[in-house]
């Protein structure tokens, strides 16, 4: 309960026996009574996932361009967005980063340059060292880890596929490991059934880590019972955030009548979580990038939402989302917690 200070004079009036009800748009309605203005907020349930946001990944390849700034100074260079979230791109920026998207842009080659999180093709070491510029690598410790399994079985032998999303930059580097020719790219269903295996070789496959668990279990499926040789992982590649973060939206969606997970529209993990959110329940799902997108037309008819964010979504935007909400509704919070978080990666020796 808020105390109403704009002027009454420009809402409309309805006049009842005792007490005089000024309408305030969909949601609330002021009430005046012995001259205090009173509004009342419609009430708002939101269930909040967790675990949600920044995975351990995330604040290492943060951590590893603020610490390059600190011992080089600016700029600094990244190449390619270093995590897929604006918010983040724009707050490095200001702190003297600069990115690109090739080696060829940066001007100035005697300044350091950062590879991404996604992690990058071979080549691209290669390039800097031909350069002869100084390189910090933020390549996930996950995806390295796909990188090392994949140049592995090619050595062993194998003929690889890789289950991922084309023009992601996370496949590209995947890809990027191995002689071309030597690793085939899946997205989908359709694709795993019509795979023709080149020259009886023996195959294995790996995964991009930040696919949707249930969709790439299906494509597995398809081509273990297609290719019953076929080699698997160790270890299952999906990393264990984005497991965790589709595992706490399934949990609640199915309570929800709007779901909002808050991240970037090329952030694969955060899209990922809306088509589980929708495939769990609830088919109102959203992506947003921050609180200026909210769509209250539609909240104006919701009891329950939820609420997530990516793996790449800093807390901050979350909680202006939360705070946006409780400027017009009447807000309660239960935070629905599966699994406690505990991973930590750390930067580069050279670094401290």
């Amino acid at each position: 309960m808020k105390k109403y200070k704009r002027k009454l004079s420009l809402h409309k009036k309805i006049y009842t026996k005792d007490t005089v009800i000024f309408k305030i748009g969909i949601d609330n309605i002021i009430t005046s009574d012995n001259g205090l203005n009173t509004v009342f907020y419609k009430e708002l349930k939101i269930l909040l996932s967790a675990p949600r946001g920044f995975c351990a990944g995330v604040e290492r390849a943060i951590e590893i361009v603020e610490k390059s700034i600190q011992k080089y100074g600016t700029p600094v260079y990244v190449r390619h967005e270093i995590v897929h979230n604006k918010y983040v791109v724009d707050d490095l920026k200001n702190k003297g980063a600069i990115f690109v998207e090739e080696l060829e842009e940066i001007e100035d080659k005697t300044r350091p340059v950062i590879f991404s999180a996604h992690g990058v093709p071979k080549k691209i070491p290669e390039d800097a060292k031909n350069y002869n510029m100084t390189y910090v690598d933020a390549t996930c410790p996950l995806v390295s880890k796909v990188h090392r399994e994949a140049e592995n079985l090619n050595k062993a032998g194998y003929h690889l596929i890789l289950i991922g999303h084309q023009n992601h930059p996370e496949v590209i580097g995947t890809m990027g490991q191995l002689p071309k020719g030597s690793i085939d790219l899946i997205q989908n269903e359709d694709e795993a059934k019509n795979y023709k295996i080149q020259n009886n070789k023996k195959i294995s496959y790996v995964t991009q880590t930040t696919l949707s668990v249930d969709d790439t279990k299906d494509i597995i499926q398809i081509l273990k019972d297609r290719f019953p040789n076929i080699k698997e992982p160790l270890k299952e590649d999906i990393c264990y955030a984005t497991t965790n973060r589709q595992m706490a939206v399934k949990n609640i969606a199915k309570k929800c009548d709007l779901f909002f997970v808050i991240g970037s529209r090329n952030s694969s993990n955060s899209v990922r979580l809306v088509e589980v959110a929708k495939k769990s329940g609830c088919s109102n799902s959203i992506l947003i990038h921050s609180q200026s997108e909210i769509p209250f037309d539609l909240i104006k008819n919701a009891n329950t939402i939820g609420v997530s964010s990516g793996a790449s979504a800093p807390e901050i935007l979350v909680d202006n989302f939360i705070n946006e909400l409780k400027n017009r509704f009447t807000v309660s919070i239960d935070e629905v917690e599966i699994i406690k978080e505990n991973v930590v990666f750390k930067a580069p020796k050279k670094l401290n």
